[in-house]
């Protein structure tokens, strides 16, 4: 396959996989597996169209443009965004970059809080686990991990593929679920905590949705 062929390919995602969101998951602020699918397909759907009109141009994939962390904020923002379309009674926070970045519809003045005690809070990931944030607060949060291409997989030969979820987990955590990294005084490194394995496994045990081809934890929770 040539390399026009095999970018033409890879800019259509890989759909979502039949019946493997779990309806035992515990969700919310009335949030539910359809609505979070719902948003996903959206996502799946927004990517088709850029990725299929930037291919039919012999342009790179968005993914295989933006570094990957800017391309990872953009599917936890548009996740962020989608899912209160879907679900009624959350919104996302109206305070610029407030936390966390979904609130209960109503529930705070002019739905905009700094930094609230309710909420989700959402991030987009290619990583299995070890996710980060900017503080150790407790939080529901939940996590869009995803599999795709980077910038630098043209130079390391690594061949197109299409944007795939991986799994949705997500759980509330407490303080003690992180580990605060923090910064040297020297240091220009963004300022982030992880969760450890305490928090992964409570989220891990209230997964949302898995796809059983990609991932390699599926066996262990299905």
């Amino acid at each position: 396959m040539s390399k026009n062929s095999a970018e033409s390919v890879a800019a259509i995602p890989r759909s979502l996989s039949h019946g493997r969101f779990n309806a035992s998951a515990n969700l919310p602020y009335g949030l539910t597996c359809d609505h979070v699918g719902a948003a996903m397909r959206e996502l799946l759907e927004f990517l088709r169209l850029v990725n299929g009109s930037l291919a039919g141009r012999s342009m790179p994939r968005l993914e295989a443009i933006l570094m990957p962390a800017n391309f990872s904020s953009i599917v936890g923002e548009f996740m962020t965004a989608t899912m209160p379309r879907h679900c009624p009674s959350i919104v996302k926070n109206s305070y610029h970059n407030g936390h966390p970045d979904i609130l209960p519809k109503g529930r705070y003045p002019n739905d905009s809080q700094l930094h609230a005690i309710d909420g989700i809070e959402v991030k987009g990931s290619r990583y299995l686990k070890g996710w980060q944030g900017h503080n150790p607060e407790e939080c529901f949060l939940m996590v869009f991990v995803f599999d795709s291409n980077r910038p630098s997989d043209d130079v390391k030969n690594v061949p197109p593929k299409p944007f795939s979820f991986v799994k949705v987990v997500g759980a509330e955590l407490e303080t003690g679920d992180w580990k605060f990294s923090g910064r040297s005084p020297t240091s220009r490194r963004t300022i982030t905590a992880t969760v450890l394995p305490s928090g992964s496994a409570k989220m891990e045990a209230n997964w949302i949705y898995r796809d059983l081809d990609l991932d390699p934890n599926a066996s262990t929770f299905i």
